[in-house]
């Protein structure tokens, strides 16, 4: 009996907590109203720079996945020692795919490159291939790109490796740009929403400070003073979280198949849709607004349950 009455007092108690967080948001609708912009302004540009660094990840990978090496063999290489190459690359670390690509098959490859200047490679045809077969390689990892190349070139049937360490050094260097530039960004955002719910979630207690001086008197606790407030603060990072992500969402298809076809010719990339990204970005949003909501709140009462 007694255990029942405890669970009640405690299930009231929290009712209570919720219920005063609630009237709080409502009552002070000129400070939660600007609280929400500012907060909602904080959260979208936080979206918008976290769907770019997704994206960028995406592409990352999707071009690891098919850069690489090409590495020529010299005519005179036997199938066997050919084969034995090809399995030894397969078998080194960092290697993603090894396809074997004939001197009929780079043929191929070069005359549908000049598909519209025929002429130029009409002379190359049976014996006149000047082409070298080769191994197209691609990595799981392109930093380790020079590791996998010095492995390869130790080879004695191996005439050369060609790379594009540039185009894939300037890759890299993009994507980690991007990747800090977005860190920093976010890091700043998130200070200022802090301060944000900080000061408005002030205003509130201010008005209230003689109630809860008060309240601390006939022995509440701090966390039953604080607990209305953090919850007001989280609603508002939840209300601008919800508000942002709806819109973020309704716009990122639609700028995505933008980009998508001013970038068709530069790079044969999907990026990722909307589905892709949305999941993740409510989690990171939630924790977020959350978070920022109930921090702020707990540092603003600080002042206030110092009595």
């Amino acid at each position: 009996m007694i255990k029942k009455v405890g669970m009640t007092v405690r299930y009231s108690i929290f009712g209570y907590l919720i219920g005063e967080g609630f009237r709080n948001v409502f009552k002070n609708k000129k400070s939660t109203v600007a609280s929400l912009i500012i907060m909602f302004a904080t959260m979208f540009v936080f979206g918008i720079f976290f769907v770019i660094e997704e994206n960028v990840n995406h592409i990352t990978e999707s071009v690891e996945q098919q850069q690489g090496m090409k590495i020529f063999i010299y005519d005179e290489a036997t199938e066997e020692q050919t084969e034995e190459l090809g399995n030894k690359i397969r078998n080194m670390d960092y290697v993603n795919t090894c396809v074997y690509q004939t001197k009929e098959e780079a043929l191929e490859e070069v005359k549908r490159m000049f598909k519209d200047r025929k002429e130029l490679i009409s002379t190359y045809e049976g014996e006149n291939n000047p082409f070298k077969a080769a191994y197209v390689v691609t990595l799981t990892d392109l930093t380790k790109l020079n590791e996998v190349q010095a492995q390869v070139e130790n080879s004695e049937i191996v005439s050369s490796v060609q790379v594009r360490s540039d185009t894939i050094e300037a890759l890299i260097k993009i994507a980690d740009g991007i990747r800090i530039i977005s860190i920093i960004i976010i890091v700043i955002l998130i200070f200022i929403s802090i301060f944000i719910i900080t000061n408005t979630i002030k205003l509130t207690v201010h008005a209230r400070r003689k109630e809860i001086s008060i309240m601390k008197y006939v022995g509440a606790t701090n966390g039953f003073i604080r607990w209305p407030f953090m919850v007001e603060g989280m609603i508002i990072g939840v209300i601008s979280v919800l508000i942002s992500a709806l819109i973020l969402g309704s716009c990122y298809n639609f700028v995505i198949n933008k980009i998508e076809q001013a970038l068709i010719n530069m790079i044969n990339i999907p990026l990722l849709t909307l589905q892709d990204v949305f999941g993740t970005l409510i989690i990171v949003y939630l924790a977020l607004g959350i978070g920022i909501g109930a921090l702020g709140s707990a540092i603003s009462m600080k002042k206030y349950l110092e009595v």
